[in-house]
């Protein structure tokens, strides 16, 4: 696989809960990294979900090492059927999103959380992490929940901007 095209609103595709993935083989591994790559090939991009590819599964990767702005951070981060299990605190971030390219919005999620998952060789992870990071995962869950940033909002008029191009 290579470099993949992005769905982006209105694909209602984005707005399907995508499944479990039961059985981590080469096509996974495949997929995984695709993902990677694509990922790396958008600039300030820091998380993909599979279903943004219009992929029916549960998997995420992460790095905001590859933001500008540099944030305290785990690394690249994969993770199968994450599952957030903890979560305290609250943080307003300004959100962009490659399958919403033209607006970007105020969201507040957790200020820390603990997801577990799996990694691409099967074994249980779990992990903690806090700010920036923790943004950008509950995000990336969200996608593989049907869920966009713009379903976050408090408000569509007032916490949602046009992207600066």
């Amino acid at each position: 696989m290579a470099i993949q095209n992005i769905l982006t609103i209105p694909d209602l595709f984005l707005k399907r809960k995508v499944q479990c993935v039961v059985t981590i083989d080469d096509r996974v591994r495949s997929l995984v990294d695709s993902m990677i790559e694509t990922m790396r090939y958008h600039p300030h991009c820091v998380g993909l979900a599979a279903s943004q590819l219009g992929i029916d599964l549960r998997i995420i990767v992460v790095d905001v090492s590859l933001h500008p702005k540099k944030h305290p951070n785990s690394g690249q981060i994969l993770l199968i059927n994450p599952v957030v299990v903890k979560a305290s605190g609250k943080q307003t971030f300004r959100e962009g999103c490659l399958s919403v390219p033209e607006f970007t919005g105020n969201v507040t999620r957790a200020e820390e959380i603990t997801i577990e998952g799996r990694e691409l060789c099967g074994s249980k992870v779990e992990l903690a992490t806090k700010g920036f990071e923790a943004v950008v995962l509950q995000h990336e869950i969200d996608h593989l929940e049907g869920i966009l940033f713009l379903d976050r909002v408090s408000s569509l008029n007032t916490d949602v901007f046009r992207r600066r191009t």
